[in-house]
């Protein structure tokens, strides 16, 4: 009798240790399932000698061995950490396998990959915590630039000192379904010394994405952007001290569903834009409100995905672009229709290689049967490629239709082409090389002649902490003109940046 109670009490120890030890597994390996749950139990008492044998209380969900395991022992299905059985625990089970970096977040999808400013926002989220109001996450940045200009063209060289002042930052939700996006960036600026025009920007962009099941998801867009027209493009001002100012308003809806291999997009875009006077250099101030016109445009997109990481598209679009005034200051009726149409193919390879790229053409009408229409080929993308940890490489290609403000003349076809390398020499020091090219091609034979614009920079951007940055830049352009004297524009700045 006092053997069978030892061994009855040596049989309770065993079984208290027993469930330590799964206790301790499950929580290296992974959150307790339910066949885990019986084990932070007070421990059962154990059985008397030569009672009859029988099946311990079993908890709702408790896991229970395998028929084969009971064919081969002749015991009752049995908890193995309950009954102190010598059978391992199984944790290949998928609720003790490690959880995921966003375990528990449903908001993973990505944004459209065409969406430059989104994919901007991500990359430089990640650096650092940022400040959480709620449900959404915040990260602020301020700048402080001094910068040197120098400027050589047809009418002399002129050099100018200046501060710039930039506010930028991104909030984005942390919801369990849904994600909002905002991003934006301005900048100020001040001469100290010399002179010539500033150029103040601004630029906000926001992203709705709904998911409304499985395999749809809604976007709702808008966006703002503010920029003070280039002395050197077409349609200034000749002569203006200071230059109009662009307002362009976005807005945007698109629903985006699977069927199966097939992907299908549709969605209505909206783009305002404002020009506000030029001041010309004795003060008279001109109006450009005839230029002021809102387009619309409808478009429609499917694609067929050939593996996870290809996907082959089409995409057509129609609009119409309608100005404030019926006719411009000249007399011409510059709305109209456009249509356009491409092909292409969008790649994601994970954080190495994904973007896209199309083909296409488009061609826009007139209501003034006296302006030509304007045809073109275009071609529009981007790739994001880290050809190895540490290096980043963004492309993008751009096409545009920018209409005329000259009599008789219809407009241009703008080709853009972006780059930009950063490679991070240590964990502290980031390396920048840029360079763009932009193409304007006028298609009447009366219009000015092409010009073409390069520009490459170098920078330089050094951690101090995790809260403050020190940056410098370097960066020179010309524009060339086959009627005109070239322009060289050569630009230097150096500057803080503080982040949270």
């Amino acid at each position: 009798m006092v053997q069978n109670k030892k061994t009855g009490t040596a049989h309770a120890r065993c079984r208290r240790t027993r469930r330590l030890a799964g206790v301790l597994a499950a929580s290296l390996f992974g959150p307790a399932s339910p066949s885990l749950a019986q084990t932070v139990l007070p421990p059962q008492t154990a059985t008397p000698a030569g009672s009859s044998s029988s099946t311990p209380l079993q908890q709702p969900g408790a896991a229970t061995t395998t028929p084969q395991a009971t064919a081969t022992t002749g015991a009752t299905a049995t908890d193995p950490l309950a009954t102190g059985s010598t059978t391992s625990p199984d944790f290949t089970d998928a609720d003790l396998a490690a959880p995921e970096d966003d375990f528990g977040r449903m908001n993973l999808r990505e944004t459209t990959l065409d969406d430059a400013t989104a994919q901007r926002i991500r990359r430089e989220a990640e650096e650092t915590d940022g400040i959480r109001l709620g449900t959404m996450v915040l990260r602020p940045s301020i700048i402080q630039r001094f910068g040197s200009e120098t400027t050589d063209d047809s009418e002399g060289r002129e050099t100018r000192n200046y501060m710039e002042t930039g506010l930028k930052g991104s909030l984005t939700s942390d919801w369990s379904r849904h994600e909002l996006t905002i991003g934006g960036e301005g900048y100020w600026q001040r001469n100290i010394s010399g002179h010539g025009a500033t150029d103040p920007n601004a630029n906000v962009n926001a992203d709705l994405r709904l998911d409304i099941s499985h395999d749809t998801v809604a976007h709702i867009t808008g966006g703002y952007s503010f920029s003070r027209e280039d002395t050197n493009d077409p349609n200034a001002i000749s002569g203006a001290a200071v230059q109009s100012g662009v307002h362009m308003y976005t807005g945007g809806v698109s629903v985006e569903h699977d069927f199966g291999r097939l992907r299908g997009t549709v969605g209505a875009d909206l783009e305002r834009w404002q020009y506000s006077d030029a001041e010309l250099s004795d003060g008279t101030m001109v109006s450009l409100s005839d230029r002021n016109r809102l387009s619309g445009t409808l478009r429609g997109r499917i694609g067929y995905e050939v593996s996870p990481a290809l996907t082959p598209f089409t995409e057509v679009s129609v609009g119409r672009v309608t100005y404030d005034e019926k006719t411009d200051s000249e007399g011409y009726r510059r709305s109209g229709e456009f249509y356009a149409a491409k092909a292409g193919i969008a790649a994601d390879f994970g954080e190495k290689l994904r973007g896209e790229i199309g083909l296409g053409y488009r061609q826009q009408r007139f209501d003034d049967e006296r302006l030509k229409e304007i045809g073109a080929m275009t071609i529009d993308g981007n790739v994001y490629w880290s050809p190895r940890q540490g290096t980043d490489v963004n492309l993008g290609l751009t096409t545009t239709i920018d209409p005329s403000t000259t009599a008789g003349l219809s407009g241009s076809v703008i080709y853009a082409l972006n780059a930009e390398v950063e490679h991070r020499l240590r964990s502290n020091l980031v390396a920048r090389l840029s360079g763009s090219s932009r193409w304007t091609e006028y298609q009447d034979d009366t219009a000015p002649p092409d010009t073409v614009t390069y520009t490459t920079g170098a920078g330089l951007t050094w951690s101090v902490n995790r809260y403050l940055d020190l940056a410098a830049d370097l960066s020179y352009e010309r524009t060339e003109y086959k009627s005109a004297a070239d322009s060289n524009v050569m630009r230097a700045m150096v500057g803080l940046t503080t982040k949270r």
